[in-house]
């Protein structure tokens, strides 16, 4: 693929089992159909049955043309082992339905890569009271983790959660009494700094997770995709310096394609040689360093106690989870 990195083309058991939020389109699709197409059984995590469905179906036909084309990696199945579950993380209650519907499923669970995200949102508070990105980006996947953490553990060894992150996470803030930004009008409410600080947690997180999973089967990593234009981008269409960004991005050749943002995504879901591997943050398949915010273990643990609040206030994080999380 070039002469940059990019993800090991291995076929994959198709008893292994990996669930992408926000799969239909972008970056999560790539993802979610180069798993497929490698042998796993990919679980599409996203809000529209009727999109996922039709992610689905382009899935299968792009999976056609590479056999066709002999690529390397690619498994000679029918069809791809891929299904739709719905999910909606602007919703905490569509998140444990979720949670509920697989955990009667059965199934074991191998990778969990937390994509579903949305950038540079204006002011907006979801149902449970909480700002529109942090909870999208962070809180409902940290949910989504923590509550399907005790099937990984117990779904064998070299399990793995991938956050996909954002180099964004340097244009933040740690300041948990305005977490939620309430104090701010439309006007005054920072697009760019909330959307880095939802970005921030996940990489804090990252840390967290790892100092209670260090003795067990389970892996955290973060990871900044790249510059890419997909549907992210619909909510700073009217930011004339993002789209500024964009453009000038494409001009000197740094923009991606949706292909080329899930690669990093891919790696640290499927490369064989990432086993065990934890605490490390990504840009283009490559460990990188995060802005000393991240690296904070009192804003950690802070942040830790201030999200477990969040969900413990809905019932959202019974005490068996919390126990779970905390390594008991």
């Amino acid at each position: 693929m070039g002469g940059h990195l990019s993800f090991p083309r291995a076929t994959l058991p198709k008893e292994r089992i990996v669930i992408v939020t926000g799969a239909n389109t972008g970056i999560g699709y790539e993802t979610a159909k180069w798993i497929a197409m490698m042998g796993a059984t990919v679980i599409l995590a996203c809000r529209s049955e009727e999109r996922a469905k039709e992610a689905m179906t382009r899935m299968n036909a792009e999976f056609e043309a590479e056999k066709d084309r002999k690529t390397e990696g690619v498994v000679d199945y029918s069809e791809l082992s891929i299904e739709f579950m719905k999910l909606d993380c602007a919703s905490l209650q569509s998140v444990m339905d979720f949670i509920k519907k697989f955990k009667e499923s059965g199934r074991q669970l191998h990778v969990l890569v937390c994509n579903a995200g949305i950038a540079l949102h204006k002011q907006a508070y979801t149902a449970e009271g909480y700002e529109l990105m942090f909870q999208v980006n962070y809180l409902s996947q940290y949910l989504l983790a923590a509550h399907l953490l005790p099937i990984m553990k117990t779904s064998g060894e070299d399990c793995r959660i991938v956050l996909v992150s954002s180099e964004a996470h340097r244009l933040s803030e740690f300041n948990l009494d305005r977490i939620q930004g309430k104090q701010f009008n439309e006007q005054s409410f920072g697009r760019m700094l909330f959307y880095g600080n939802s970005k921030l947690f996940q990489i804090m997180q990252m840390y967290s997770m790892n100092r209670r999973l260090l003795n067990s089967n389970v892996t955290v990593v973060s990871l900044h995709p790249g510059i890419v234009e997909t549907e992210v981008t619909r909510n700073f269409k009217d930011m004339t310096s993002m789209s500024l960004l964009l453009s000038v991005s494409k001009f000197f050749g740094k923009a991606k394609n949706p292909f080329e943002g899930a690669e990093t995504s891919i790696n640290a879901a499927v490369n064989s040689d990432l086993k065990g591997v934890r605490d490390v943050y990504y840009v283009d398949c490559k460990p990188s360093n995060v802005n000393s915010l991240a690296r904070n273990t009192q804003s950690q643990e802070s942040l830790w106690a201030y999200t477990q609040d969040c969900l413990k206030k809905g019932a959202f994080l019974p005490d068996d989870i919390v126990k779970c999380l905390e390594g008991e």
